[in-house]
């Protein structure tokens, strides 16, 4: 990996249906699987290591990450296992480690999850470190004061930076359009979408003088065939109905094969795939876009052979990015499996599936022989192969 920041190994131990797992991750990371598998629970599990590594995990700074808050009952392992009954989590780049022990009583639940054990370390050297009992204020994190006094250069400091940063983007239609205010506001863009106008406009402006994004520009124009152009406005009286809500900024998209002068569509009018496109387009290529993030559902609302298009670009704005970005993100739609770069070792497949005991078990896909043949004889793409049942990840029905 080009930094030594990111997050190369994440743990999991006693969270929802996840007992213990241990996933390599990389810079681009797709997770597929049966509905109900446990893929969201990996992304959440970063989003509450996030929050611990802010210093406080609680409802509110759950929610800032796109975590879905729950009471203690519904976050602890429900299995039978040999771990104590705190959630733990660890997260490893190649210079530094993060770990957190968690706890909150099942039926008197605290507002703030308790600190149980953390331990931040810069290479073999612990930088902070507690045991139970060993702090005053065991709701509040020890790392994030620590590293206050650290230099900005100390590899603990850029992976704590990095979790800290992390959050995980669930986008809806009636946001991505305008229509409905964000619950969640960040930048370039909030959890569900809102400020995509002024992010697009932000990619436009910083295009102009920056050969990678005016190649990503280029890369959106080609997926999204029917437009000549995109920009944005906060002029929308004489191209959006009176009746809808009107947005300080909105989109606008030139339709390349209507009339000049009637081709002219806003966010409210355009397809939501074209919304999807730009959405996950700007949180790849922008330099103010979270450095570690997570799409939940990433294909949704998209045809499969775009899709597949958007992934494969995702591939190469993420592992190409010169401000470096880590993604992951969950899928259903067999076409994106077709759309990644797998000779890449920095792009990642797993497959997310519930064993016998109903445990998680997140298991990385390699491209083997078997399946080089039954590519090469068949032509069966990877997408096929998913749905025949030789990657795993499907549902038995």
């Amino acid at each position: 990996m080009e930094n030594d920041s990111f997050i190369t190994r994440l743990i999991i131990r006693s969270f929802k249906s996840i007992v213990d797992q241990e996933i390599e991750l990389g810079l681009v990371n797709v997770f597929i699987g049966a509905n109900g598998s446990g893929k969201s629970n990996v992304l959440e599990a970063l989003g509450v290591l996030s929050a611990a590594a802010s210093g406080r995990v609680d409802d509110e700074s759950l929610q800032r990450r796109g975590v879905r808050p729950g009471v203690p009952r519904l976050y602890k392992s429900a299995f039978e296992v040999p771990f104590p009954l705190h959630i733990y989590f660890e997260a490893k780049s190649e210079a530094a480690g993060f770990s957190v022990s968690l706890n909150n009583h099942l039926g008197r639940p605290r507002p703030a999850w308790q600190y149980k054990t953390e331990e931040l370390r810069s290479g073999n050297k612990k930088v902070a470190s507690r045991g139970r009992g060993t702090a005053k204020n065991s709701e509040q994190g020890i790392a994030a004061l620590t590293v206050v006094e650290l230099q900005e250069s100390n590899p603990a400091v850029q992976l704590l930076n990095v979790l800290r940063d992390y959050v995980i983007y669930t986008p809806n239609t009636p946001v991505l359009r305008g229509l409905t205010p964000d619950p969640q506001t960040r930048e370039p863009v909030g959890l569900a979408g809102g400020r995509l106008a002024e992010a697009v406009g932000e990619l436009k402006t910083l295009a102009l003088g920056n050969d990678f994004l005016e190649d990503g520009l280029d890369d959106i124009l080609e997926m999204i065939d029917w437009i000549r152009d995109f920009d944005t406005t906060d002029s929308v009286r004489t191209i959006l109905s009176s009746s809808v809500a009107r947005p300080k900024q909105t989109l606008r998209f030139y339709d390349r094969l209507m009339r000049t002068g009637k081709n002219i569509l806003t966010a409210y009018d355009a397809s939501e795939g074209a919304l999807y496109v730009l959405f996950c387009a700007v949180l790849a290529l922008l330099p103010n876009a979270p450095k570690c993030l997570a799409v939940d559902n990433l294909d949704q609302a998209l045809n499969p052979r775009l899709a597949q298009k958007l992934v494969s670009y995702l591939c190469k704005w993420i592992t190409n990015n010169p401000w470096q970005r880590q993604m992951l993100f969950t899928a259903h739609n067999p076409a994106i499996l077709d759309g990644l770069s797998l000779q890449d070792p920095r792009v990642n497949l797993f497959a997310v599936d519930r064993n016998s005991l109903g445990h998680t078990i997140v298991r990385p896909i390699v491209v083997t022989d078997e399946l080089r043949r039954l590519n090469q004889e068949k032509g069966w793409p990877l997408s096929r192969l998913w749905v025949m049942g030789h990657l795993g990840g499907v549902p038995n029905v």
